[in-house]
């Protein structure tokens, strides 16, 4: 993900530490273990599978498999295969395939700047979650051409995305966390913002360093970090309040080392948006008055407009980088297609959008129940066979190798760049991941060199086992599946 908090940090949320962000993760996996069998025949795979499932250091964990021919109905192998399962991240391939099956790869999401009848000027934010700044100068500087030079009043409408800027079934480290940042109509950078701590000399304060400038006054920092001696580790500590603007700083940076970097959400998107806005008119020398958020469409003429890459590029983004952001963004973006209903969150009405597309596809709409777009949420419950009838559905369709692209290949880049190299399954093997704390995932398409393609989901859950680990005996069952051969 482009929100790149450094692993060795660990933030401390009112007394709650945090790990690593799962859409983060980049797996420092051991090789799995080489099998001294060089193929395997269909009848034999149970036994070899189960060999790794079943051994001791599993007895507490629950794992659910699924696995087939691309093409078949029948099963290689099926464990609790229609039981529920915590998806942690896997619940994309359920997002990113309803929001192509409804929206089409070409699709983009469109910010724009209007004017009415009576001179008064309004930026309407649609969710994308790619604008950053560079964009939102071009909207400016779109206005400046036009001989704009004073804008009296400007309104930010946000009426695009309802609901909650958070899930309310997130936990509250993952709201603290930049993997957890809101999402809103306006979406800035990816509503992330970010300081370096810079050593002094050994026993004087670090200096703190906003990236951008304009947020230094947004918050209210206690600095008790110190610089040490160049021999001893970094390492830093985040605590804020409830209110999400007083940053607690702790903990040591070593001297002469390069700065330690934080990323963190933004508390208020919508004026973390307006201040950048701000921020790009005076560079443009155009005179903005006031803002307000609200809502205008009397009359409106577009004078002003940026787009989103196309909606195949964006799922490339969550999936490979297991981006949440963009994830919960798509997911509110599909609900943004619908009529909204009294009381319905456009989270919600995307949700159902899921169900409906996904049913399409020929998914059992009692395979799951979806809370979130993202994974992020605990309360998502996906089987492994509504995994697989995703992946295979979509695969008959005609955004079939767009979907597929968008998946991190073994060995190569996103999430699985670290992941099976030097192995049968490195290149062969696109998947997405997933992980939070005692449920790990992977499911995906492989390209067996002797077999024919096969679909897969392999999830464990309830386990206590480090992350690693699981993700180890994953992986040899995927080695497992390079040396299947008809016999």
């Amino acid at each position: 993900m482009s929100k790149k908090l450094t692993l060795g940090l660990m933030l401390l949320f009112v007394g709650v530490q945090v790990g690593v962000p799962q859409q983060l993760v980049k797996a420092q996996t051991p090789t799995p273990t080489a099998t001294t069998t060089k193929s395997i025949c269909p009848a034999q795979l149970g036994t070899a599978i189960d060999t790794i499932i079943n051994r001791p250091l599993f007895n507490r964990s629950r794992w659910g498999v699924l696995i087939k021919p691309l093409s078949s109905v029948q099963s290689l192998y099926s464990r609790d295969a229609e039981k529920y399962f915590i998806p942690a991240s896997n619940t994309k391939l359920l997002t990113t395939a309803a929001a192509l099956l409804q929206l089409g790869a070409d699709f983009r999401i469109r910010t724009s700047i209007y004017q009415n009848g009576n001179g008064v000027f309004t930026v309407i934010g649609r969710g994308d979650p790619s604008l950053n700044d560079t964009q939102l100068q071009s909207l400016v500087q779109q206005l400046r051409q036009k001989g704009v030079t004073q804008i009296p009043q400007l309104i930010a409408d946000n009426s695009y995305i309802q609901g909650d800027v958070v899930n309310s079934t997130w936990q509250w480290e993952d709201i603290q966390s930049d993997y957890g940042a809101p999402v809103n109509s306006f979406i800035l950078n990816q509503n992330i913002v970010g300081f370096k701590l810079i050593p002094q000399t050994v026993g004087k304060t670090p200096q703190l360093v906003w990236n951008e400038p304009t947020e230094v006054r947004q918050w209210l920092v206690v600095n008790r970090s110190v610089t040490v001696a160049e021999n001893q580790p970094s390492y830093i500590n985040i605590s804020r309040d409830l209110t999400g603007r007083i940053l607690r700083i702790e903990g040591q940076v070593s001297a002469n080392s390069a700065p330690y970097l934080v990323e963190l959400p933004v508390v208020d998107p919508d004026a973390y948006f307006l201040r950048r806005l701000r921020t790009a008119f005076n560079q443009e020398k155009i005179n903005l008055g006031q803002t307000v958020i609200g809502h205008s469409t009397t009359n409106q003429q577009e004078l002003a407009s940026v787009q989103s890459p196309p909606l195949g590029e964006l799922i490339q983004e969550t999936n490979q980088n297991s981006n949440n952001l963009f994830a919960e963004s798509l997911l509110r973006v599909l609900g943004g297609q619908s009529p909204v209903l009294k009381n319905q969150s456009s989270a919600d009405i995307g949700l159902e959008a899921i169900k409906k597309n996904l049913t399409k596809l020929g998914v059992d709409p009692t395979g799951y129940q979806l809370a979130d777009g993202s994974g992020l949420s605990r309360r998502n419950l996906i089987s492994p066979e509504a995994l697989v009838q995703t992946l295979q559905g979509i695969a008959k369709t005609p955004v079939a190798n767009v979907y597929r692209a968008s998946l991190p290949v073994a060995g190569k880049n996103g999430t699985l760049a670290s992941r099976l190299r030097n192995t049968p399954a490195e290149g062969i093997v696109q998947a997405k991941t997933g992980t939070l704390r005692g449920a790990i995932s992977l499911s995906g398409y492989m390209n067996t060199p002797e077999y024919e393609p096969l679909v897969f989901s392999i999830m464990v859950n309830q386990s206590e086992q480090p992350a690693s680990t699981l993700r180890q005996a994953i992986d040899e069952i995927v080695v497992l599946l390079t040396q299947l051969k008809p016999c």
